[in-house]
């Protein structure tokens, strides 16, 4: 006695259609941005934690040193101002702008930017998640570097609570710039090479009084990101800041914040396709 499957039989109901095609597998939703991005933003704050910890101290005793050399030479007033807020703002373009160019230089020379290709996550979220979490490091850094200034130079503490909004929009302005620079960069070589230069800029044109530069230099300060930053965070040592101008700053580096990290989507779109 044998046993022929129901779906076999001619009257059955079960019967197969020869002539119909297999149903497409459906598909998983697409991985929304939001929660994407906090993912990749834990995943590198929990790897660069050990490794970034011992550069996020030398970045923040370059800035205390800058401060030490330059109270020879400055005395108070607007240029006391100056060297404070750029040495604070400081910390965060080397952890933010010359670590993250290294970064990116170096996983798309080593191929880590196909493992990121392989998972469901938009492109946009790789950027800022990795962004976020190196702009994360300069938070102790730039807090103590501004503490540090305000009692070498003599400047008030009153203000420093506006650091919650410097160093956020400081910082994604820098990082967006230092990823745009490491994936754009043809070798890692070049990535670091950048990634320093940009650093030394915002060391040069930031900590230095703006009133001691050539024309010239001027205008090449107003290009910087971090500038919109350090002027912030300057004009509120004053007895009566004028928080239109300190605003108005604030919003120009959010707006260079977000133009940064759209190229740098954009770069790390164009890397990861070839």
């Amino acid at each position: 006695m044998s046993v022929v499957p129901a779906e076999v039989l001619p009257g059955s109901a079960l019967a197969m259609d020869e002539t119909a095609a297999p149903a497409a597998a459906e598909l998983g939703p697409r991985a929304r941005l939001w929660p994407s991005l906090c993912a990749v933003y834990r995943a590198q704050l929990s790897r660069a934690r050990v490794a970034r910890i011992p550069l996020l101290f030398v970045a923040t005793f370059q800035s205390i040193g800058i401060m030490i050399l330059m109270r020879g030479v400055v005395d108070g007033g607007a240029e006391a101002q100056a060297v404070v807020a750029g040495s604070s703002v400081l910390v965060v373009a080397f952890v933010a702008l010359n670590l993250l160019a290294q970064y990116f230089g170096q996983l798309r020379a080593s191929g880590g930017l196909d493992h990121y290709a392989t998972l469901p996550v938009p492109p946009a979220a790789v950027v800022l998640g990795a962004a976020g979490a190196y702009a994360s490091f300069t938070v102790p850094g730039t807090v103590v570097t501004a503490l540090f200034g305000c009692v070498l130079f003599g400047l008030p503490v009153a203000h420093l609570w506006v650091l919650v909004a410097v160093i956020p929009l400081a910082g994604a302005a820098l990082a967006g710039l230092g990823a745009a620079l490491g994936l754009l960069a043809p070798r890692p070589e070049l990535a670091t090479l950048l990634g320093q230069l940009g650093m030394s800029a915002a060391l040069l044109l930031g900590v230095l009084p703006a009133d001691r530069m050539p024309e010239v230099v001027r205008f090449a300060r107003d290009l910087l990101p971090s500038t919109y930053g350090v002027e912030a965070f300057a004009r509120t040592f004053g007895p009566h800041p004028d928080w239109a101008f300190v605003l108005g700053d604030l919003a120009v580096c959010g707006v260079v914040g977000v133009v940064s990290l759209g190229v740098a989507t954009w770069a790390y779109r164009r890397a990861a396709v070839r």
